[in-house]
């Protein structure tokens, strides 16, 4: 199940996410994963939440992203939930690419993997393909 959350810069977005990963943290039977453009929420996340800096990974495209998330879903089958920070700053600008990696990640993941992104963009001005899963 694929979710979003929208807000221009600097209106709380990753402090919501961040709450939301650590309480997924205390309440899961499995595994957290977090996903983001470099470390800088390293020290805002529990120990026991796994951090990926897509760039130690060479991840600049939503192609590229969608290859990340699938190889993780696919080496453990016990992750719960995987939060993404920035989406925008990960593989570009282009609101119709974001709608569908969107769908694709949510075909992907279905009813087995919550995953939860943060986008810098009012609700209102991004097409129908991403503003669906808003929150």
């Amino acid at each position: 199940m694929v979710k979003i959350i929208t807000g221009k810069k600097g209106s709380g977005k990753t402090k919501i996410l961040i709450d939301m990963i650590n309480e997924s943290a205390k309440n899961t039977n499995g595994y957290v994963e977090c996903i983001d453009k470099g470390t800088k929420l390293r020290y805002d996340i529990g120990h026991d939440v796994r951090l990926v800096d897509t760039d130690q990974y060479c991840i600049y495209s939503f192609e590229a992203f969608f290859g990340l998330v699938a190889g993780l879903v696919a080496g453990n089958y016990d992750i719960k939930d995987i939060y993404v920070d920035s989406i925008l700053k990960i593989g570009g600008a282009d609101y119709e690419a974001l709608g569908a990696l969107l769908a694709k990640i949510d075909k992907l993941t279905a009813d087995e993997v919550n995953v939860v992104f943060t986008v810098s963009a009012d609700k209102a001005d991004l097409p129908e393909s991403v503003s669906k899963y808003s929150i």
